[in-house]
């Protein structure tokens, strides 16, 4: 059977397939005194709150399972509006709003919308692995552009404008970035957004991790700015909601009736039954329950970062955002005799019982001296984790 080359041209999800090899070492650990500590997948260990289960459920006792119309309920675009203006100080209104099936649908759409074959997309290095590849699978290519700590790992506007050519059609953000948890500045966005803008570009910016900014020069949404900027959001990281794979966008409104017939044809609707339990993330006591669910976040945080920079496993810059920390382990590597984050994952795996996810996935720059840890487990899980990483790296 023949395979079509834009499939060829794919990676692997090396976050998955570490994480394959993880769970079959798990298996054979489980019963043990140090049973298997993930630390590699970037998902909050926190499920949906008691009112957004109630509410799924009610939505199929009361046989609410029927198509929704591809743009997602009217009631949840309009409580999602209702929060930007809440949580953000930003009016969006629910008509530029598109619910999808998870972040990864929106991307898609966006990608499939806006994308001819050939089109170049700037992107920062490191980055989320599957961003680029939504651009590849639109036949765009991706344009890895390495940044720094100095540059909190994210693109600047000087940077952009030196990449621009020709076949460039704008530029795909993260903020805050997997896996690095930085944002950009409000200030730098602005920049690039009008460097941009200039050159009749498309900006695309992830916002799937903004609900969990931990600190205030970051915590804006980029929509903030212009009205033909497209944002890309979810229910998964902040709202706890990860296997119900929902999410939104919001676009200019002239790009609505595209990426509505698109919808149509590629998914029909998002998940009805996780769209109506969405709702109830916008009652009060959901609310309060992300926050408090935040605040353990940045908590976990504050412990892990410094303990890893105890071990020498450095975080150059402290995330502002998400829940990763993305650690230099050149020195790690050279004391345990391996020669990169790759056979390191591996190393922890077997010795330490400890799931981490090797920078392979998210870069080309560099990221073999780089590992990502995720602090969405639990504090005794992270305070098991050093334990062990301190026996091993001592």
């Amino acid at each position: 059977m023949k395979i079509s080359q834009r499939a060829q041209h794919i990676e692997p999800f090396y976050v998955m397939e570490v994480g394959k090899a993880a769970r079959t070492v798990a298996d054979r650990v489980a019963h043990t005194d140090a049973p298997m500590i993930f630390l590699n997948i970037g998902e909050p260990d926190f499920t949906a709150p008691p009112l957004v289960q109630e509410a799924a459920v009610k939505a199929i006792h009361d046989g609410l399972t029927q198509y929704t119309p591809a743009t997602g309920l009217p009631e949840l675009r309009e409580r999602i509006s209702a929060w930007y203006g809440s949580h953000f100080g930003v009016a969006v209104p629910a008509c530029r709003i598109v619910v999808t099936a998870g972040a990864s649908a929106a991307l898609q759409l966006a990608c499939l919308a806006l994308i001819e074959t050939g089109d170049e997309v700037l992107m920062s290095d490191p980055s989320y692995p599957c961003n680029r590849h939504f651009v590849s699978a639109a036949d765009g290519k991706a344009v890895l552009i390495p940044t720094t700590a100095g540059e909190r790992f994210q693109l600047s506007a000087d940077k952009v404008q030196t990449a621009w050519a020709d076949k460039t059609r704008g530029v795909l953000l993260a903020s805050p970035s997997n896996p690095t948890g930085t944002s950009m500045a409000p200030e730098e966005l602005g920049r690039v957004h009008e460097v941009v803008s200039q050159r009749g570009g498309i900006t695309l910016i992830d916002e799937i991790y903004l609900g969990l900014s931990h600190d205030e020069t970051y915590g804006h949404t980029a929509l903030a700015l212009d009205d033909q900027l497209i944002s890309i959001n979810s229910f998964s990281k902040y709202f706890n909601m990860t296997g119900w794979r929902l999410g939104w966008m919001v676009v200019p409104e002239a790009l609505v009736p595209v990426i509505e017939r698109l919808a149509q044809n590629l998914f029909i609707c998002p998940n009805t039954i996780a769209q109506h339990a969405a709702l109830a993330c916008f009652e009060s006591a959901s609310l309060v329950e992300f926050e408090r669910r935040r605040a353990e976040f940045k908590a976990r945080r504050d412990y892990f970062i410094p303990a890893l920079n105890a071990l020498g496993l450095n975080v150059p810059v402290m995330p502002d955002g998400a829940f990763y920390a993305w650690a230099d382990c050149a020195s790690a590597c050279q004391k345990l005799g391996v020669p990169s984050s790759w056979e390191l994952a591996f190393e922890l795996m077997e010795r330490a019982h400890v799931a981490v996810t090797p920078g392979r996935d998210f870069g080309h720059a560099d990221t073999g001296h780089f590992i990502r840890f995720s602090t969405a487990n639990s504090m005794a899980q992270l305070h098991s984790a050093i334990d062990r990483l301190k026996v091993l790296l001592a």
